[in-house]
């Protein structure tokens, strides 16, 4: 079962947009130097159809993007909350998904996602803001995956 340890509305997370971050619990893959190490436990409220409905109502008029941060164990459940959360496109929210994953491969279900992150935290290489990283950022045009890690990578003046 998904839960949401919790959340906030993020501006970096997702290039260009304005993102609901889901923190999703249970991670079982333990990166060392994680940032985020409370997100290994079973904790927060089950992802469910209340639970996502109250989020939009809340605060839908001011997103632009649902990101379901974690959830490597039950790949499919966030698949099909982030299939849930395009579903309510007919309510004129028009919301785009996001998956960051841990794992190494795209989803069985890629198409419940505009954005995939993938790949485990390695310390020395650093997350996406790092050009050293092995982590990678996808999002969908069309039929195919572009990749827009070097989104996260800020030059200096004068570079």
């Amino acid at each position: 079962m998904l839960k949401v340890a919790s959340f906030d509305i993020v501006f970096q997370e997702i290039p260009g947009e304005v993102t609901l971050a889901l923190n999703l619990s249970n991670c079982p893959c333990h990166c060392p130097g994680c940032h985020s190490q409370h997100l290994a436990e079973d904790i927060g409220e089950e992802v469910n159809e209340e639970l996502l409905n109250g989020l939009l109502a809340r605060y839908g008029a001011m997103i632009t993007c649902v990101a379901f941060m974690g959830g490597d164990a039950e790949p499919e459940e966030v698949a099909k909350w982030a299939k849930y959360v395009k579903g309510l496109q007919a309510t004129g929210y028009g919301l785009r998904t996001a998956w960051y994953s841990g794992r190494m491969n795209m989803p069985k279900d890629e198409k419940a996602f505009d954005y995939v992150k993938l790949g485990p935290y390695i310390e020395s290489l650093g997350g996406l803001k790092s050009e050293k990283t092995n982590q990678r950022i996808y999002k969908r045009t069309g039929e195919s995956w572009e990749d827009i890690t070097s989104t996260f990578w800020k030059k200096g003046l004068g570079s």
